[in-house]
């Protein structure tokens, strides 16, 4: 297990219940390639939220081990099977080279500054991962803001 749960500043506000799902747990959900909604979540405790917060996944047996832990919590506590994702999501976030361009268009499109290049790369690989999921099309963004506060960008 990991030792440190990173809760961003714009996520504070539903930190001590874990109600909604945080940017942590997204990550992981993506690299499993399980759909999980926030109704499923609310149906697990808080042990369960807690232990999918902090469980590993860095290696490929710790991945796979998630993803069986994760299926399972599924069925026993929502009591439904797990949907999994159809399409391969986003990686852009392992990039640090260069700014993802739905980054660069919400930026521009809520009239923000410009995310710089080099302070994209000073980034970690979950700050970037959460930078694009609050850009991505459908998404309220109202947090992009905040984070990019955050982030210092």
């Amino acid at each position: 297990m990991s030792k440190d749960l990173v809760i961003f500043g714009f996520e504070r506000d539903f930190a001590d219940t874990l109600r909604c799902i945080p940017m942590s747990v997204r990550m992981k959900l993506d690299e499993c390639g399980i759909k999980l909604s926030l109704r499923q979540w609310s149906r697990f405790n808080y042990e369960d939220r807690y232990e999918l917060c902090y469980r590993s996944t860095e290696s490929d047996t710790n991945g796979q081990t998630y993803c069986h832990f994760l299926e399972e919590l599924i069925r026993t506590r929502a009591n439904e099977e797990p949907v999994y994702l159809t399409q391969a999501q986003s990686t852009e976030w392992k990039d640090g080279r260069s700014v993802p361009i739905c980054l660069q268009k919400q930026v521009i499109e809520k009239a923000l500054p410009p995310v710089r290049p080099e302070k994209w790369r000073t980034l970690t690989p979950l700050q970037r991962f959460s930078l694009i999921k609050l850009c991505r099309s459908g998404h309220e963004n109202h947090n992009l803001p905040a984070a990019l506060k955050e982030f210092d960008l």
